[in-house]
């Protein structure tokens, strides 16, 4: 039975009516025709757990941790069944009321220990990019493959998820303050940098600040941002989730910008959640409901930008370019049709949708992390797509989908954030090729 703080609403359980529009969307149901490992099934779970009728160890466990969080039940939810909001309920509940195995609280306390710190992954990207130097050597990437088809599941993920890693980027910093570009001024923004996103995507922020600053906004990056608790919260983690929750608002509200612009969608949708997150906190109710409302991806701010006019000319790129949603924007945000825009803006692009598009790649934060086996199969199945598109560049708004992706494509394309290529178009220059 869960706990008195913040158990799932008997309302929101009580609005599924198991009709099964969720079942095609939904990707472990997809994976095991499993019915409690699919959206409607695992309402039932928690149903039945609500009541009391089953405890929330073994089978329930199991099947909510199964759950990649994509939210595409949402979006195919003719009903309105907020299972977003359930799931955002029952996660903490298992973290604070089930203990889990010696080895998997090891495995979860690493994860957590690293992740969220950038001073911590700058350091990891030191011996990161040794590594990879080595690898390049046949004797060595023989050796390595030996090594690491020995590997448990999960650190063979570990080892197959590393991130291109560039010391000289990884340790970059951006402007606090980026002028826009000439003297018609639309606003003041303030950026998320991330953790993984500045670390090892630090020319995606790079891109970002151009692209706004070229559009006419000047860009602020204040130096003190830490992680949004978007990982954490995502994996029930709630205390240390809302702790940086606070923080992160603390150090924005002050900057007197009109919008907090992200560039990654699990740390915007998050950030956008915070509201609901500190609702009942009288001391930070307000300012969080504040916050949340000045939150907005970089695709919702340049879409806007275009309809007003673009400022930046464009200089033509001749490609046939796939995007794919990143659940956490396209399910979480709603935001899809804006990246599209953005996009389209490009003279010589032929923008195309992949199919499935729906189904996650199986990313979702941490999942390729401790599900490997399950998060293959989705991403074996997203590359095959990909590759029926035939594209020149894929492109997604999301680090790990990005890493995702790219591991199962095995460099067959560029894989790239769509501010490279909207920044690649308004500089003239060559389309990055990662």
């Amino acid at each position: 039975m869960f706990d008195a703080h913040r158990p799932p609403a008997r309302e929101l359980l009580s609005d599924c009516v198991h009709c099964g529009f969720c079942l095609p969307t939904c990707p472990t149901y997809r994976l095991w025709g499993e019915e409690m490992d699919s959206p409607r099934g695992r309402i039932l779970l928690m149903d039945l757990a609500e009541k009391g009728e089953i405890p929330l160890e073994g089978a329930f466990t199991e099947h909510i941790d199964n759950c990649l969080g994509c939210m595409a039940c949402v979006t195919a939810c003719p009903s309105g069944v907020q299972y977003d909001r359930l799931l955002e309920a029952v996660r903490p509940q298992i973290e604070r009321n089930v203990p889990r195995p010696r080895g998997e609280q090891l495995f979860r306390g690493a994860i957590f220990a690293l992740f969220p710190y950038k001073r911590r992954l700058r350091l990891a990207a030191l011996p990161g990019a040794l590594y990879q130097r080595l690898r390049r050597a046949p004797s060595v990437a023989k050796l390595v493959s030996t090594i690491t088809a020995t590997l448990p599941a999960r650190l063979a993920a570990v080892e197959s998820l590393l991130p291109p890693v560039a010391v000289r980027e990884a340790f970059a910093r951006l402007p606090r303050v980026t002028p826009a570009v000439g003297g018609n001024r639309r606003g003041r923004v303030a950026l998320l940098t991330g953790c993984v996103q500045d670390v090892f995507f630090h020319r995606v922020n790079a891109a970002t600040v151009r692209v706004l600053a070229a559009e006419g906004f000047d860009v602020v990056v204040p130096r003190d941002q830490q992680c949004c608790g978007a990982l954490e919260l995502h994996s029930g983690r709630e205390a240390p989730a809302l702790v940086r929750a606070k923080r992160t608002i603390e150090t924005f509200e002050v900057l007197g910008v009109d919008a907090i612009v992200t560039n990654v969608a699990g740390c915007g949708s998050s950030m956008k959640e915070y509201g609901h997150l500190l609702a009942d906190d009288p001391e930070w109710a307000e300012r969080a409901a504040r916050f949340s409302r000045s939150v907005r991806d970089v695709h919702e701010v340049l879409a806007d930008a275009l309809a007003e006019g673009p400022r930046a000319p464009r200089h033509p790129v001749r490609a046939r370019v796939a995007y794919h949603d990143a659940c956490h924007l396209g399910h979480a945000q709603k935001v899809r049709a804006q990246p599209r825009a953005v996009l389209a803006s490009i003279p010589g692009v032929e923008l195309v949708d992949l199919p499935e598009a729906e189904l996650c790649c199986g990313s979702a934060g941490i999942y390729n992390l401790l599900h490997p086996e399950a998060a293959a199969e989705l991403g074996e199945r997203k590359a095959a797509n990909v590759r029926s598109t035939q594209p020149d560049v894929v492109v997604t708004a999301n680090p790990g989908c990005l890493l995702q992706i790219g591991k199962h494509l095995r460099g067959e394309r560029p894989l790239l954030h769509p501010v490279q290529l909207l920044d690649a178009s308004i500089r003239g220059v060559p389309v990055p090729q990662h």
